[in-house]
């Protein structure tokens, strides 16, 4: 079997491809990619070349350059995919593609011994061998992997510079996030400016949804900040927002109806 391990922490690299060697040594790795452009690179010079396409795909969600889930939008995936994360948030998109599995990390020998058992067992269903009773409903998978997700501890404070101080500011006071300039702010609801050192990809994962909503690549607002929404062109939605943004806050398309049903909630 060869597969191919899409990981950007060299540690983990290190971890599974000894689980592997211990729990699966007739695995070949033919390959390492630590982003979503060099496994998209990766697969497509594979192909290029004539070789097989890997038989499974070991695939972190987090990575350096955005979520793994990209590389499916920008090359066919035809391998069957284990997904390796930290954030089990992810549990449910994860199985709207071509996964069998959803490993937490620091992945453990007996939860992958599991994986590769599920994707053998799938490997002979297809090749006509007698089928081996796998869940036949995928529902079924979804509503398990919701029962054993434990709770997300949501960021409660960020630790800020004041002038030449340091202050803790409640994630309950703050009224928006953003982006200027490539340098990650945040407004508390007085109208204070302060920079956090953190992506917008960090921040999203570290807020509570039910209170923070990302408009867009470079925005995050919760409730309190909006002030009056109007429809805006190309189906989007602009907002007002107190305390007032220097800049147009725009909901994307793409975020439009999600946006809609948290502002219902």
């Amino acid at each position: 079997m060869n597969i191919l391990i899409v990981e950007d922490e060299k540690l983990a690299v290190r971890k599974l491809t000894k689980l592997l060697e211990e729990t699966a040594p007739k695995f070949l790795i033919k390959g390492v990619t630590p982003s979503i452009e060099a496994t998209v690179e990766w697969i497509s010079e594979n192909r290029e070349a004539g070789e097989p396409e890997p038989d499974l795909i070991f695939l972190d969600i987090e990575l350096a350059d955005g979520q793994s889930f990209e590389i499916f939008n920008r090359v066919d995936i035809k391998s069957t995919v284990i997904f390796t994360t930290s954030y089990d948030e992810y549990a449910l998109q994860a199985f709207k593609v071509n996964s069998i599995d959803y490993l937490l990390k620091p992945v453990q020998q007996e939860d992958l011994l599991r994986s590769i058992r599920k994707f053998y067992d799938l490997t002979r269903s297809q090749r006509g061998a007698a089928p081996v009773a796998l869940p036949s409903n995928l529902e079924n998978i979804l509503k398990s992997l919701q029962l054993q997700q434990s709770p997300i501890d949501y960021r409660k404070r960020f630790l800020v510079k004041q002038g030449t101080r340091l202050m803790s500011v409640e994630t309950r006071d703050i009224a928006y996030f953003y982006i200027d300039e490539g340098v990650s702010f945040f407004k508390n609801h007085q109208g204070q400016k302060f920079v956090v050192d953190y992506r917008m990809d960090e921040m999203e994962l570290f807020l509570d949804p039910e209170w923070f909503f990302r408009i867009n690549r470079a925005i995050i607002v919760t409730h309190q900040s909006i002030v009056n929404i109007q429809p805006y062109y190309n189906n989007r939605l602009a907002l007002t927002m107190n305390p007032p943004f220097d800049k147009e806050a725009i909901v994307s398309r793409e975020k439009t109806n999600d946006f809609k049903k948290w502002m219902g909630k």
